[in-house]
């Protein structure tokens, strides 16, 4: 077995750009109904979409490619600390600011900022490189549970008070899969779990909004001008769009009831205007992402790069597949957006900078 430096994997790069361009393509369809309310925050929205966060985005695609991945771990920890600093930002006054009850954004040099994705991208990448110096000792609770339970949960925590759980949640569960690839224990798993289902019980309890969404969950209609109205119009979007849908631009939800439709909403407008078919083609594309990820991953030999492409895939598939499920009524609403296609500069930019990282650690395979 021989390890040598190969070009980019070609058809990762091309399944990335086919979904970033048809979210591009779908965006400007869905920011139509900004236009119609809001003629100034739609321009504003535009160039910060199209302007900002793509070239904001190349620009932090190209450090990921090509910068060494090995700086990356050797770093790993000066970025986890610095994405938490950050992200304690949203509660200083003057500089974090919020929307919609939550405190979840920072105003610094003339930009907004959603300091929680950085964070993702800070927590998994300092987790791979604990993991794979530990990874022979996760036996040990000192080596494996402990400090697993500490570099995912104080971000969770974190993310808690903001409240941003769906943001936290992301994070746990790619930390978890992570951690399980890694060779943890099927004791510690199951701690884990157990863990897991407690802490949900208790967050229902002391957190009204997540005892709602669940309940919004297991029954629909019991709050349609309310906490199910996200939801009810989601699915009236979804439904009247039919196998082939209303055609491109042609979406009346985005208008005056779908909440966020350039946001967590926009699938229901791809739905509408696209239908069944528009629906399936994103499924399908981020089903690719994550089987041509995990391939790169299982080619790479070195562990601290193999499990840092493997969290970048489960951070991009568990957050657009918790986006598409709460829009369909089959996972809790989350708030989060959908990677690549819903509207958000910071979300962009960090997620092509996962990106030039997996395509940075692609060039280094195993060959026989």
């Amino acid at each position: 077995m021989a390890i040598k430096k190969l070009s980019i994997d070609t058809p990762f790069f091309v399944i990335v750009l086919t979904t970033l361009l048809f979210g591009l393509f779908m965006f400007g369809s869905a920011a139509l109904g900004v236009l119609a309310r809001h003629e100034t925050k739609f321009y504003s929205i535009l160039l910060n979409q199209l302007v900002y966060a793509l070239l904001g985005g190349g620009m932090a695609l190209f450090v990921g490619l090509f910068v060494h991945y090995t700086h990356f771990k050797k770093y790993s920890l000066h970025f986890y600390i610095a994405t938490l600093l950050l992200t304690t930002l949203v509660f200083m006054p003057g500089i974090g600011f919020g929307h919609g009850g939550a405190k979840r954004w920072i105003h610094i040099f003339g930009f907004s900022l959603q300091p929680s994705e950085f964070l993702k991208y800070g927590s998994i990448m300092f987790l791979a490189a604990w993991l794979s110096v530990n990874k022979k000792r996760l036996g040990d609770f000192a080596y494996g549970l402990v400090p697993f339970s500490l570099i995912s949960g104080v971000p969770f925590l974190l993310l808690l008070l903001q409240p941003d759980t769906g943001t936290g949640a992301i994070i746990l569960l790619s930390c978890f899969a992570m951690y399980i690839i890694a060779g943890a224990p099927w004791r510690d798993v199951a701690i884990v779990c157990v863990s897991g289902i407690i802490g949900l019980i208790i967050l229902a309890t002391i957190r009204p909004y997540v005892k709602d969404r669940i309940m919004t969950f297991v029954d629909p209609s019991r709050d349609a001008r309310g906490s199910s109205y996200q939801l009810q119009q989601s699915l009236i979007a979804i439904g009247s769009g039919g196998v082939l849908g209303r055609g491109y631009g042609q979406s009346i939800q985005k208008f005056n009831f779908l909440p966020e439709p350039i946001g967590d909403s926009i699938f229901a407008v791809i739905g509408e205007e696209l239908g069944i078919i528009g629906g399936m083609i994103v499924i399908l594309l981020f089903t690719a992402l994550g089987i041509r990820g995990l391939k790169i991953s299982k080619s790479i030999k070195d562990p601290f790069g193999m499990l840092l492409v493997v969290g970048i895939v489960c951070i991009l598939l568990i957050q657009a597949f918790m986006n598409i499920a709460s829009m369909l009524g089959v996972f809790p609403l989350t708030g989060v957006p959908l990677p690549f296609i819903s509207h958000g500069g910071t979300a962009l930019l960090t997620a092509l900078f996962g990106v030039g990282i997996i395509l940075n650690i692609s060039k280094y395979k195993s060959t026989l």
